[in-house]
């Protein structure tokens, strides 16, 4: 039986009365899996019949009914024959539980549980009466293919969360209600910030004008930081040779998430000359019989071959490499959204190699790295997440003795932060243990974020030296962080957390001329070039629209400051600031007004 928290055991109890509601009106429905989530749980289901948004309210009045009947959730254990003899025998169970068997391991507990009429397969724990789910209500349905793999079928899945009241269940639709106004897709179609078009490639990000004006602050921002940090900035190429991912690891260990490798097309036509299929080519890619070249999913590999490009002594560590690298990874299209889940995204990549003496030192600079972008943000409330690795797993690569070490630098640099620090086993990159940053948004969300990693096990594998100060070749430990993770991923989240109210210095634009009539158009378009000589983002609503409409369209597009020009502000030489910030800030001469701009922007307001 697994542990579970009391919300956790309430959700997956949901789950179950999920499954029997769908039986109930569904009853050629087939069940797959249906677990808890962080959120709320799930389940999904094979049946040709495609739900409905009526469907789902008829389910949710049903799954009530079944709440009311009070019906017992009973635990009994099963051998492995009698499992399979009771899901051949149940027809919502037959197509899809006895895989779920086999997962089982040998030796492992079998148990069923039993609600009313329903029967599922389930490790378990429940809460004791469907009665105790009070509060219950389905999002969504969505397409997810049987084990996240989009060659098997796609089922469909549906979406609930359930909570001990209807107070709770009533904060959170409402915390819902704003998540979906905030929601970055969204506000970034109405604020033209970025676009993905199915023609160049799901996944794929444009970034438009207005959303490009954001990732360069964004990068300006953290340049500056880095540069005071001493960095030094570098360019490495899109694609590698499928070697180097080999000697670093990630190719097997990321291949499921990867770009199919890209061969030469002489080496394919000889091979096809040979009589070589397809499964061959894959067999011969996974032996490392074939080369090729791979869209890279890491930039660490292009790091390491750069410190390995010259001689290093311990007068030069720790050598700092940053790069806003694109990386590639082969995501599920079901599991694709907007900014947030994408194929191509740029990571704010650093590297470091340094001595173990030195590991402490460079790992809370690179933390405080984290704190101060997040604070600049408004995203100071965070808590922090090491990452550790399960000795029982076959995943990690390395000696016990340097695993032991960077764990035990990640845990005393994590202590020095302040605020609340958990660990979580399995979670380990495969090359070592790891700091995440987990942020809550205005809608108290939270969001992986930055993260600092400890690797003892790439330097080694790459044979990477520096000469000691007993001049003989000594082993440099490697840094890997990335303050934002990507900036993809980190404007989706910021914009969601503004809720497209960017601060000044961050506004793809940050004022916006209105001239009441056609009298003030010379003198608002004249002061709109004076304001973008100062360094300034400025338009110019010259429009055949009312004021009204005007200043409307501004708040819309959350401009930062609206500078609205009438006969007595041009006569006077002046403008009427509105500041959404500030509201009203009254009459200013175009002086007074570019040293109140710069002043926000300068201090990130």
């Amino acid at each position: 039986m697994a542990t579970m928290t009391p919300i956790q055991e309430l959700r997956h109890s949901a789950a179950h009365v999920l499954a029997a509601a769908v039986l109930r009106l569904f009853p050629d429905a087939k069940l797959d899996i249906g677990p808890a989530t962080d959120g709320g749980f799930y389940y999904d289901f094979d049946l040709d019949h495609k739900f409905t948004a009526e469907d789902l309210a008829k389910i949710e009045e049903e799954m009530k009914k079944i709440a009311k009947e009070n019906q017992k959730f009973e635990c009994f254990e099963v051998s492995r024959e009698e499992a399979a003899k009771l899901i051949a025998e149940t027809p919502a169970l037959a197509e899809f539980k006895p895989g779920r068997l086999a997962d089982i391991p040998e030796g492992e507990k079998i148990t069923f549980y039993r609600n009313g009429e329903f029967l599922d397969l389930c490790a378990g724990p429940h809460v004791r009466y469907t009665s105790q789910i009070k509060a219950v209500k389905l999002l969504s349905v969505a397409g997810a293919y049987h084990r996240g793999n989009e060659k098997n079928k796609q089922l469909q899945r549906i979406y609930g969360v359930v909570f001990p009241s209807k107070a709770e269940l009533d904060e959170y639709l409402h915390k819902l209600e704003e998540a979906k106004k905030r929601d970055h897709r969204r506000i970034g179609r109405e604020q033209k910030l970025f676009a993905v078009d199915d023609t160049v490639g799901q996944g794929l990000v444009l970034w438009t004008p207005n959303g490009s004006v954001i990732r360069q602050e964004l990068q300006t921002f953290i340049g500056d930081e880095l540069f005071r940090q001493g960095y030094s900035q570098v360019f490495t190429p899109h694609i590698g040779n499928l070697n180097l991912f080999r000697t670093s690891g990630h190719f097997p260990y990321y291949r499921e998430s990867q770009f199919t490798p890209i061969i030469e097309q002489e080496q394919i036509d000889a091979l096809a000359a040979e009589g070589k299929t397809c499964a061959d080519l894959a067999g011969m890619l996974a032996e490392g019989a074939l080369d090729g070249f791979l869209l890279k999913p890491m930039n660490c590999p292009f790091h390491v071959k750069l410190y390995a490009s010259q001689p290093h002594s311990y007068r030069d560590l720790p050598v700092r490499y940053a790069e806003f690298g694109t990386v590639y990874r082969w995501e599920q299209s079901g599991e694709l959204n907007g900014l947030t889940r994408v194929r191509g995204f740029t990571q704010d990549d650093g590297h470091i190699f340094c001595t173990e003496d030195q590991i402490h030192q460079e790992v809370c600079s690179c933390l405080e790295l984290v704190k101060i972008i997040l604070t600049t943000l408004g995203m100071d409330d965070y808590s922090v997440r090491v990452g550790l690795r399960d000795p029982e797993s076959s995943k990690y690569i390395g000696k016990d003795e340097n695993w032991e070490k960077a764990e035990a630098a990640c845990r005393a640099a994590a202590a020095t932060l302040g605020v609340p620090v958990t660990e979580e086993k399995g979670e380990a990159a495969f090359y070592g243990p790891k700091i995440d940053f987990v942020v809550k948004d205005a809608l108290g969300r939270g969001w992986q974020l930055g993260t600092v990693q400890v690797d003892f096990n790439l330097p080694e594998r790459f044979g990477l030296t520096y000469a000691g100060t007993d001049n003989e070749p000594h082993r440099p430990v490697m840094i890997h962080r990335a303050p934002f993770g990507s900036l993809e991923r980190f404007v989706g989240i910021l914009i969601e957390h503004y809720a497209g109210a960017f601060p000044a210095w961050l506004a793809p634009e940050q004022v916006r001329l209105i001239p009441i009539t056609e009298r003030q158009h010379e003198y608002c378009l004249n002061a709109a070039k004076e304001l973008k000589k100062a360094g300034f983002r400025v338009e110019c609503d010259i429009r055949k629209e009312s004021m009204g409409a005007k200043i409307k369209d501004a708040r819309n597009m959350r401009v930062p400051f609206m500078a609205v020009v009438g006969d007595r502000e041009m006569q006077e030489n002046t403008f009427s600031i509105r500041s959404r910030r500030e509201d009203q800030l009254g009459a200013m001469d175009l002086a007074t007004f570019v040293k109140k701009l710069r002043n926000d922007v300068e201090n990130k307001l």
